[in-house]
């Protein structure tokens, strides 16, 4: 079952081309999967690195079926493991970047790559995370995002993106080093944030916090 999954990231000069059939393998994994409730800030499994993934075998790919039916039942571009509450370096999208390409795929073991500062560009733009349920904030970041890690049957890959792709990509990578984005904000912003999330009502199910 495994090794059916990942034909469908074909390589170009290294990096993944993640923008064709996107609707089809979108569809083909979430109708194997079965979506899951969300992890919501304070939960621990959020606030800590997780674990490196060393086994690419059948469970891994329930595993990423489950994410991408958890994404399309949140309605999100994008989802790291530990938003289920599974502690493993692994993340889905599904996510257009501001042309309207819609790139969709799985990074295991994900590497952010660091931008010299001369190429550095930020994009202002508000932010969300199904994690931080109803609450949004404006947030900088880069406009463009490079990714290294490995596919779901452990070959080495590469991510690239640009606008708010490129934020997907830096969000979820984040998300598996225990940061969640009202982690970089201000003390004043982070409060509001949390604000509106306690004030909102979430649009999924979620996991409480006892």
């Amino acid at each position: 079952m495994a090794q059916q999954e990942t034909d469908e990231q074909t390589i170009n000069d290294g990096f993944v081309v993640d923008t064709e059939d996107c609707e089809a393998r979108e569809l083909a994994y979430r109708e194997r999967g079965t979506a899951r409730p969300i992890t919501v800030v304070g939960n621990p499994v959020l606030h800590r690195e997780c674990k490196d993934v060393t086994e690419f075998d059948d469970e891994l790919a329930k595993l990423i079926d489950d994410m991408f039916a958890s994404q399309k039942a949140a309605e999100g571009v994008g989802l790291a493991a530990n938003q289920i509450g599974v502690d493993l370096k692994v993340f889905v999208y599904d996510c257009p970047d501001d042309e309207g390409v819609r790139h969709t795929g799985v990074v295991i073991n994900p590497v952010l790559q660091e931008l010299p500062a001369e190429q550095r560009v930020l994009d202002e733009s508000n932010e969300g995370c199904l994690s931080v349920p109803t609450a949004y904030a404006e947030l900088a970041r880069p406009d463009y995002a490079e990714v290294h890690g490995q596919d779901a049957q452990g070959n080495p890959i590469k991510v690239r993106g640009t606008g708010y792709f490129a934020r997907c990509l830096q969000h979820e990578t984040d998300h598996l080093y225990g940061f969640l984005y009202i982690d970089k904000l201000s003390k004043r912003d982070r409060k509001d944030a949390l604000r509106q999330m306690a004030e909102g009502t979430p649009r999924y199910e979620t996991v409480p916090n006892d």
